[in-house]
């Protein structure tokens, strides 16, 4: 019911997430701040490299008094102002840049949790089938925070890169063009030699990848796992794969290093600022020494040439983190692209709680069909039954009905109301839902019980927790209905499936579906359960999906599946009677029912 309480704020809401983002593109709600970014990188790159213009500039004025000529105060006092202006101007503009970045950065993450959340309310239910925990917070924890580089520091740094280098050699062109030819070479040779250290990276990035992940995987699994291996005996076993996923990601990493550690080291002496100093004071002794250029002529080369490799290395040593930043924009952008529940124009409302099939077929890829022609049809204050072997399409027959997905043919309805066509607000007030995989927020235990109705009294929650056994458990911890789930509420999987129970009762759906609702209760718990569910049953309809035969022999109808089709349907007497494939299942489960009864019990 937390699902269904989620999506019904949907129907509050006019729009699309996938529309909206559309519109205004990953980084929307910060355009204006990165383009302030972007002017301020500009600026401050610029003028970082004005003092070192004005020392050239200022030793060019002074140099001539050698000889005896006059010196151009003026000149040397503008010289000097402008490189102050210009020195104060590189540090202002880096500070702001940094922080309107970082700035930028926080309401970015902040925007864009705020649209997850409002795209994760508008997909489709049985999308969070295919996920799990990890997959999201990876969307909304990591790969947000993942873009903080790409904000906070990239822009600024790309910019750099290329500004400073560019102004540099158009000055050094300008004043002589043999040094600026000079100040190149490290830089040209770096061009060539990084995309030779680099070739194969995106094969060798993805095994990196794999690596990691089954590093972590085989991490997390020995931690969890080592009580029970010890108590087992197995501990040797279990640090096989811990030991395997460690050597092959030793292996791998040892093996990439090998592999570029010469370049790499080549790369960082060309780069590395005495050896750069050391070719350019070649060049220019050289040059001065055949008379083809005069002390201060070869200066701005020395001053400048210096610079040329910095600002591209800055950037090829954040690399890593400019790879994940494109990822996370990748798999953000791949998020907001999944298209939301469609909505209808003109909502429908259910007349009564009857649940129809009509010639229902569905499959999860478009392409291979699991649900083949179901027709089949539940009468209010009845139950049905869903039976069939593992994969034969029950489950899938029944997650139809909440919509947590759309059929590609036929139809499902509820009072005579096509489900795609009801409001989702009033399609989760009409259907409620308990499956296996249990589902409670990190709250109290009284809120976890009225989510699906927030504004449900004391006694109403109380009234529901007893119908679902579950008001003794709660009534033992020390803050009873107010402990928190995860806190000083700790449950056993029958306890938290109880609890969820309780919140279906509360919800008081017209239309329930339960799959195998007692699954985790305790057996002294357990008739108790199926008591309250019948007495939930009166009056609506109720479709279940059994695992346990002899929980539906009293059903309305039983629906046998197999592979995607019915192929039986009548009461439990009626099938056993046919001698067809429940009949034999009915056979097959008492026999292994009667084996696992105690000696001398009888079934």
């Amino acid at each position: 019911m937390a699902e269904a309480d989620a999506t019904a704020t949907i129907a509050a809401e006019p729009g699309g997430a996938g529309s909206q983002a559309k519109s205004e593109g990953l980084f929307g709600a910060v355009k204006s701040s990165l383009a302030g970014i972007i002017v301020l990188a500009v600026v401050g790159a610029v003028s970082s490299v004005i003092p070192f213009i004005a020392i050239v500039e200022l030793a060019r004025t002074l140099l001539p008094t050698i000889d005896g000529a006059p010196v151009d105060a003026d000149r040397v006092w503008l010289i000097v102002l402008v490189a102050a202006v210009a020195l104060i101007l590189s540090f202002a503009t880096a500070f702001l840049s940094g922080v309107v970045g970082h700035f930028a950065d926080a309401e970015l993450q902040h925007s864009l949790r705020k649209r997850i959340i409002r795209h994760l309310q508008r997909l489709p239910l049985g999308w969070f089938d295919q996920r799990n925990s990890g997959s999201m917070r990876k969307l909304v924890e990591n790969d947000v925070v993942a873009l903080h580089q790409l904000v906070a520091h990239s822009i600024q740094d790309v910019l750099t890169a290329i500004t400073v280098p560019v102004i540099s050699l158009v000055y050094l062109f300008i004043v002589d063009w043999r040094m600026a030819l000079a100040a190149l070479v490290p830089l040209l040779l770096v061009l060539l030699i990084y995309p030779l250290m680099m070739r194969g990276a995106s094969e060798k990035y993805r095994q990196y990848d794999a690596a990691t992940q089954a590093l972590s995987g085989a991490t997390v699994e020995f931690v969890q796992g080592i009580a029970v291996v010890k108590r087992f005996g197995q501990v040797g076993r279990s640090h096989r794969r811990y030991r395997n996923a460690t050597g092959e990601y030793s292996r791998f990493v040892g093996e990439w290093t090998r592999e570029t550690a010469v370049l790499f080291t080549i790369v960082e002496l060309l780069v590395s600022p005495i050896v750069v100093l050391a070719w350019l004071l070649t060049a220019a002794v050289w040059l001065v020494a055949n008379g083809g250029a005069s002390p201060v002529d070869v200066l701005p080369g020395l001053l400048l040439g210096l610079g040329l490799t910095a600002p591209l290395m800055k950037l090829g040593s954040s690399g890593q983190f400019l790879r994940n930043a494109a990822k996370a924009q990748e798999s953000l952008t791949a998020f907001f692209a999944l298209p939301p529940v469609t909505q209808p124009e003109t909502p429908q409302m259910p007349e009564g709680h009857d649940v129809g099939f009509d010639d229902v077929a569905f499959s999860y890829d478009g392409e291979h069909r699991v649900l083949h022609e179901i027709a089949a049809s539940c009468a209010p204050g009845t139950v049905t039954a869903l039976v069939g072997a593992s994969g034969s399409g029950k489950s899938t027959l029944a997650k139809l009905v909440p919509r947590f997905y759309d059929v590609d043919a036929g139809g499902v309805e509820i009072g005579g109301a096509d489900v795609r066509q009801v409001a989702p607000g009033e399609l989760y007030r009409h259907v409620g839902f308990v499956f296996q995989d249990v589902q409670l927020l990190h709250t109290s235990l009284r809120d976890n019980i009225r989510l699906a109705r927030p504004a449900a009294t004391e006694d109403d929650v109380e009234a529901a927790a007893r119908a679902a056994q579950i008001h003794d458990r709660i009534l033992r911890f020390e803050r009873g209905y107010d402990a928190v789930v995860g806190e000083d509420a700790n449950l056993s999987g029958g306890e938290a499936q109880r609890v969820t129970i309780a919140r279906a009762l509360l919800a008081d759906a017209l239309v329930l579906v339960l799959d195998e609702a007692t699954a985790f209760a305790d057996p002294d718990s357990e008739a108790s359960i199926q008591h309250a569910l019948s007495t939930l049953a009166a009056d609506r309809t109720v479709l279940v999906i059994a695992h346990r035969l002899h929980r539906i022999t009293s059903a309305d109808q039983i629906l046998v599946l197999d592979d995607g089709h019915i192929i039986e349907r009548g009461t439990h007497p009626e099938l056993v009677a046919s001698g067809g494939r429940f009949a034999a299942m009915w056979a097959d489960y008492q026999a292994n029912h009667a084996r696992s009864l105690p000696e001398g019990v009888q079934p």
